[in-house]
């Protein structure tokens, strides 16, 4: 064989093993890239092929599988009472993906979890049977939840202070998944431009401003720090506080209520925005940020195990937006869910016990794969002695304060309300707040409603007339 042919054999092999090589990549690598595209209709049909796991709630299953008529997809999502627990569940459509527990988890619900496959699925690479996934939330809790806001455009949140539990997640105005299971496009886009954003998770993703609610952090930073002695000692608080720096002052809603030098239990009974605006100033922005932080606040990673959005206490203040955020205004936001966290730490003495609303995720037989109740972290956020008289302090709000409509006979409730400013100089509807705990019999419950948008008057809002009621509704389901 002369050197050309030779040479020209070799050139040849060379590209036939650069064609194997390429083709090996493809097939392997590339080839498992354009199975999990997220737009290769395969993964679909293999998705609905078989009936999903499904999401239970007080020991029956709120979502479900049926057969479809026609088409490729086998199986679609159904929904028991899809609106009132949309905010717990999320969607599992066949156009629109999956969202909350749906989608948390999907892979087990679909079973494609690792964790579910036997050897012999593992040998035949057969799809296992779906997992199910067993939520905290009390369904009696819940309707409570949803019934009491009704009509109104806002949220709440239930959390058993001592377990972290979340009994109930609320957002209204609600929507009923099963609608865009088929992927119905009409459906999905009536239900994303309605203005009222019935989507929108409020309890868990939506952070406002938290108003006087906040008061309780800025409360509990000063007793933490010592700049008062108890709950009960005389502040040096000016009515009206002059805010440093500036020829603007710190006035009061109601202007006949003692504020003036009103200790801490007068101030939060009375909602007195100079002392609490005075104290944030005194303490200073640090300080305040360092409890609101101790919180939950400022936590970018906040999962429930559905992602919460962060509440925000916010950096480089000057003196008077430091005295505004002491009040719960300014930049500072929360949601539902972080003022709830506020009032069961201070109900369970101090002690955050991280919220979830999965308790267990099971195999198809029922087997556990993991339990949340068992790996909840537990954090000293204040000490025992400055959560006795926080919660000495919020009963007086109910009994005698601005949280009356709270009050629940035979339990122990302590509470605050807040009415923070909404718009360009508070010139929309403001925002009803009301977070609270309530006691009885062994059993405990802390609470926090939000009251975005209701049919009353303007000068009808407030915590105590909105959010309170709702509150009193769902603490009575907890404790019954």
């Amino acid at each position: 064989m002369n050197k050309t042919i030779r040479r020209a054999s070799v050139f040849t092999l060379l590209l036939v093993f650069a064609l194997l090589v390429r083709a090996t990549w493809v097939q392997f690598y590339d080839g498992q890239a354009l199975a999990d595209d997220k737009d290769n209709r395969r993964n679909t049909i293999a998705l609905y092929s078989e009936p999903l796991g499904n999401i239970v709630v007080g020991g029956d299953s709120v979502t479900g599988s049926a057969r479809t008529k026609s088409g490729d997809l086998a199986y679609k999502r159904t929904y028991t009472d899809g609106s009132l627990y949309a905010a717990v569940t999320g969607y599992s459509s066949q156009a629109f993906g999956a969202t909350q527990l749906e989608g948390v988890y999907r892979d087990l619900l679909d079973g494609t979890d690792n964790r579910l496959k036997s050897v012999m699925d593992t040998v035949t690479n057969k799809r296992a049977d779906p997992g199910n996934v067993i939520t905290t939330i009390d369904p009696k809790v819940q309707k409570a939840a949803y019934d009491a806001l009704g009509d109104k455009k806002g949220a709440a949140v239930a959390i058993d202070p001592t377990t972290g539990r979340i009994l109930a997640t609320v957002s209204t105005p609600s929507y009923d998944p099963s609608r865009i299971t088929t992927g119905d496009s009409a459906a999905w886009s009536e239900l994303t431009k309605d203005s009222d954003k019935p989507m929108t998770n409020r309890a868990l993703r939506q952070p406002l401003p938290p108003g006087s609610t906040f008061k309780l952090v800025v409360a509990a930073a000063a007793l933490e720090d010592g700049l008062y002695s108890s709950v009960d000692a005389k502040t040096e608080s000016p009515d009206p506080y002059e805010l440093p720096d500036s020829s603007s002052e710190l006035t009061n809603e109601n202007p006949s209520a003692p504020c003036e030098n009103a200790s801490i239990r007068v101030a939060l009974q009375y909602s007195c925005n100079n002392v609490f605006g005075k104290m944030a100033v005194d303490l200073g922005q640090d300080k305040v940020r360092a409890m609101a932080e101790k919180f939950g606040f400022n936590d970018k990673a906040q999962d429930v195990p559905v992602r919460a959005y962060t509440s925000v206490y916010p950096s480089d203040m000057d003196k008077p937006q430091t005295a505004l955020s002491g009040i719960g205004q300014f930049d500072v936001t929360a949601t539902p869910l972080q003022i709830a966290m506020v009032s069961a730490a201070i109900a369970n003495g101090g002690k955050l016990v991280s919220p979830h609303m999965v308790s267990q995720i099971t195999n198809s037989g029922g087997d556990v794969l993991e339990n949340y109740d068992d790996t909840a972290d537990t954090t000293e956020i204040i000490s025992s002695d400055t959560a006795e008289q926080l919660q000495s302090a919020m009963q007086t709000v109910v009994e005698k304060g601005t949280g009356t409509n709270a009050q629940i006979s035979g339990a122990t409730v302590g509470g605050k309300t807040g009415t923070a400013q909404h718009g360009e100089n508070n010139s929309k509807t403001p925002y009803a707040w009301f977070t609270s705990y309530a006691k009885a019999d062994g059993k405990e419950v802390a609470v926090a409603v939000l009251v975005e948008q209701s049919d009353a008057a303007r000068s009808e809002v407030s915590g105590n007339g909105l959010a309170a009621p709702v509150a009193k509704a769902v603490m009575q389901a907890a404790l019954r």
